[in-house]
């Protein structure tokens, strides 16, 4: 591990990274714009220039260089000295931030990027407190680049992030920079507008409030956002995510980063996919139906309602007439406690799998041609076919009870067989089809839990609001076996519960229900849950 030393301190720092990355991982606040750690390194803007003690040609005596060198592109090595504090490289940056803000309108106050914008932030501590510029600035339009994106070209600071990611990553290549010197502007290739499934990806890494998400556009000040760390359920690779909430409403999704999964990076599908947690035909509250009866339970009669009901059947039709429909939208808490239940009224009952959604094929980016030869280690990000979270968490504890298993299919081929069926949904499409409603159609007992309307929902004895993922705490195993925690992140609509709190009361547990305190629960049986995966703290002035 090379020690460097930065501004006369000694550092630890890993092998092979920058030194501008060395020093932002030690808490330094060391300005950049084209720098990032998932791209290529052009050192363009010249912000991040430092001083670096070098030997003498003739003398070979250790000096600090004549010139300012780029941090960002200058790897670390044992015993390297440089120097950020010192009073040319402090003149530099000044003079880098006076050319960014030369053309730079003064739009703040109506700017998306107003609040998280670094050229805002690099103004007041690293720039001069006024501009010396008299002439008219010169005026760029504003461009409709895609479906989802807009481009501001006034606020440019051509970091040119954009267009390598489109290029390194993306693989598509949509992004390209025309004209030349103070003339030079981002843009489309003509014909080839900017969408593809990676491409919301330029507006979280633009450093500026030159690229813009047209769904977020004006919705909301981001210092009125409240950022929830989470995990996407678009599909099974768990992609670590900020959910970014206000008032009870999410208003957008950000990746995370985390290494070996999604990196920086995340798709449109789950950036956008949200949607439906604001759903009208949302479920909000119980329901109960005694013959012709239908009736709405207060909360705390619910345990009581469901179990003696599920004795009941057991009672007059056998433990094994019972089955659990578990779907892989479940956090891997409710699906342990769901079973608790359900095993403790019938140690007979049938677990299902519920139905795995899936969609299409795999996608890898980059974006490589057929016979481009291109091997799995050039892929830098993967859209799975299977859209939902935890087919894996639910599996594991399935097969961690033992028992009867049933895969869904199995479950439909028994219709008639089942006297007490409780089916979990949970999922943003349709998921009901007509073979699932021919095998609960005879059930007596039909304890539905889910998220949205669907053809069961007339069909069910006991109908259970369910939570979206951001309405709830707990965890998914993704596509690797990693155990991934997420967090609350806004409240269940008026009338609804958590799942996991009416859960882990009818499991037989007092209290408040919380995914930590489930988990501690379930390693002392499932060993695998003793340990979880969570992302890394980015360090705090990268971007």
């Amino acid at each position: 591990m090379p020690n460097v030393i930065i501004d006369n301190q000694e550092v630890d720092c890993r092998d092979g990274i920058s030194v501008l990355q060395a020093a932002l991982d030690n808490g330094r606040d060391v300005p950049h714009y084209c720098y990032h750690p998932g791209l290529s390194v052009v050192a363009s803007c010249r912000l991040c220039l430092m001083e670096m003690k070098m030997p003498h040609p003739k003398t070979h005596e250790m000096g600090w260089a004549p010139k300012l060198i780029p941090s960002c592109q200058t790897i670390v090595r044992d015993g390297m000295e440089v120097r950020f504090n010192s009073d040319p490289v402090q003149a530099n940056q000044k003079a880098c931030m006076e050319f960014f803000l030369l053309n730079h309108p003064l739009d703040c106050p109506v700017c998306d990027q107003a609040g998280e914008c670094h050229l805002q932030d690099y103004s007041y501590r690293f720039g001069r407190a006024e501009s010396r510029m008299v002439d008219q600035k010169q005026v760029n339009p504003k461009k409709d680049i895609g479906p989802s994106t807009l481009l501001y070209q006034d606020r440019c600071v051509m970091c040119t992030r954009c267009v390598r990611f489109a290029t390194e990553v993306a693989g598509t290549s949509e992004l390209c920079i025309v004209n030349r010197g103070g003339r030079a502007e981002i843009d489309v290739f003509p014909g080839k507008p900017l969408d593809n499934p990676m491409q919301g990806n330029v507006v979280d890494i633009c450093p500026v409030g030159c690229l813009l998400d047209k769904d977020f556009l004006f919705q909301r000040r981001v210092w009125e956002l409240t950022g929830s760390p989470s995990i996407c359920p678009g599909c099974d690779r768990g992609c670590a995510v900020r959910v970014d909430h206000a008032d009870e409403k999410v208003y957008r999704l950000k990746p995370r980063y985390n290494p070996g999964v999604n990196d920086w990076w995340m798709c449109d599908e789950g950036r956008f996919g949200f949607k439906y947690i604001h759903d009208a035909k949302r479920i909000t509250s119980p329901i109960v139906r005694r013959g012709l009866d239908v009736t709405t339970p207060d909360w705390r009669d619910v345990p009581d309602i469901i179990r003696f009901r599920f004795e009941q059947q057991v009672l007059e039709h056998g433990a094994d007439k019972v089955a659990v429909v578990l779907s892989p939208f479940m956090a891997c808490e409710e699906a342990w406690l769901l079973i608790k239940f359900i095993r403790g009224v019938a140690p007979e009952a049938a677990l299902v799998m519920g139905p795995v959604p899936t969609e299409g094929k795999e996608q890898t980016f980059p974006v490589r041609s057929a016979n481009s030869g291109a091997s799995e280690a050039d892929v830098r990000f993967t859209i799975s076919a299977e859209k939902c979270p935890n087919r894996r968490g639910i599996e594991m504890l399935i097969g961690g009870a033992g028992g009867t298993t049933l895969s869904f299919d199995e479950f439909n081929e028994q219709s008639g067989a089942w006297s007490a069926v409780w089916m979990v949904g949970g999922y943003p499409k349709p998921w009901v089809d007509k073979a699932t409603t021919k095998a609960v159609a005879k059930v007596n007992l039909l304890v539905l839990q889910d998220l949205l309307e669907s053809d069961l929902v007339a069909a069910a004895s006991i109908v259970l609001p369910a939570c979206a993922w951001v309405e709830r705490d707990g965890s998914f195993v993704n596509a690797s076996g990693l155990i991934q925690p997420f967090e609350r992140a806004i409240n269940p609509p008026e009338g609804a519960k958590r799942d996991g709190q009416y859960l882990f009361e009818l499991a037989g547990y007092e209290g408040l229900y919380s995914g930590e305190r489930v988990r501690g629960l379930m390693a002392a049986e499932l060993d695998s849950f003793a340990k979880i995966a969570e992302a890394p703290t980015a360090p705090a002035h990268a971007h």
